[in-house]
């Protein structure tokens, strides 16, 4: 009958215990399979990151309530800003959107540093049910919010969520065909475009933020059903199966002349040893932090500077429009991991640092 979407499982839920495999069904079952764990990794990666984006899609809003009578059952169509800085020529909150962003970034961060430490210990299921419950609490929390410090604290949860849902997912990419991970990276650029796409279809159709937010909800369920109903069970590595396309995949980023382990043997590595081990490591580690850098700093930095007054749409629609704009941008860079690889990263690097400057300007 196929693979059981139900089955409870996934390595009895920790990292280094595995799960008996299902009895084989038919020949339909391996297709049946692929299909079930592609779907179900590309729709993980857009849950898990859905909130992520919404609340970045939403800074402008949750700082602009601040300085807003109540929470408005409407959004705004006044194109006119309200005038609480006529010093300027840009029309800013008294706080960045920065601040949404660090409230976005600092707990994943935090997370994704202390997970080595002892991460593994907790079963999957828990984390995935961790997971799910911060992403509904930030909309919920966003939602029904009366300050800015309450709203960010709603964003905190969105940050935890996709934190340590990435951690948690891509660990289980391990115990799958590797195709799952384009799947997951698909995923993960769909939910930057349809998380901002939804934020401003909805709003731009005279849905209040508030009720934007509430109406997101069915995400963190979708994200549980997708874990515990549609993801085979993962079969067991068989090391003597690979081809030789998965062996060559699986060789290390870093060249080595140290003898192979004996079997059994620990991978306990000195300091020396791994300081070795982050130096071949940087130059992947030094592109990705400029290009990040560039990204956010136009991203949460620019887009709020610029602000054209004589037309239709006021400033927070505007924003809305940047922020679909560049997850349209990333959705595709993202979805290409099977049409095209790029192995010189660092002129993704180059090209992205130029165009703060052009978008400054």
């Amino acid at each position: 009958m196929g693979c059981c979407a139900g089955s409870r499982r996934h390595l009895s839920d920790s990292e280094g215990e595995e799960a008996a495999p299902e009895p084989r069904a038919p020949l339909s079952e391996p297709q049946d399979a692929l299909w079930k764990n592609a779907m179900g990794f590309w729709i993980l990666g857009l849950c898990n990151n859905f909130s992520y984006v919404v609340m970045l899609s939403a800074a402008h809003d949750i700082l602009r309530h601040e300085r807003a009578s109540g929470n408005q059952s409407h959004v705004d169509p006044d194109p006119t800003a309200i005038p609480h800085n006529s010093s300027s020529r840009f029309d800013c909150n008294s706080v960045s959107t920065a601040a949404v962003l660090l409230a976005d970034i600092l707990p994943t961060l935090i997370i994704k540093l202390l997970a080595p430490l002892g991460l593994h210990l907790l079963p999957y299921s828990p984390r995935v049910l961790i997971s799910g419950v911060c992403s509904a609490g930030s909309f919920i929390l966003v939602a029904f919010s009366h300050s800015m410090g309450t709203s960010l604290c709603g964003v905190v949860l969105a940050s935890i969520s996709s934190g340590l849902g990435e951690v948690t997912f891509l660990s289980l990419t391990a115990f799958y065909p590797r195709a799952v991970i384009s799947w997951w990276s698909s995923g993960t650029g769909g939910a930057g475009l349809l998380g901002a796409l939804s934020y401003l279809g909805l709003t731009q159709a005279g849905l209040s933020p508030q009720h934007t937010l509430l109406s997101m909800l069915g995400i963190p369920g979708l994200l549980l059903a997708s874990y515990f109903l549609l993801l085979t069970s993962p079969k067991p590595q068989d090391p003597g199966g690979e081809d030789e396309a998965e062996t060559t995949a699986r060789q290390p980023l870093i060249g080595t002349e140290a003898p192979e382990p004996k079997p059994g043997a620990s991978w306990n590595l000195s300091l020396q040893e791994r300081w070795t081990v982050f130096k071949g490591l940087l130059c992947y580690i030094i592109p990705l932090v400029l290009v990040y850098f560039a990204e956010y700093f136009i991203n949460q930095g620019l887009f709020e500077l610029l602000f054209f007054r004589n037309t239709s749409l006021n400033h927070a629609q505007q924003y809305r429009w940047y922020q679909m704009l560049y997850q349209a941008g990333v959705f595709v860079s993202r979805s290409s991991l099977r049409c095209c690889r790029i192995r010189f990263t660092w002129a993704l690097a180059l090209l992205q640092c130029p165009s703060d400057p052009g978008v400054a300007g």
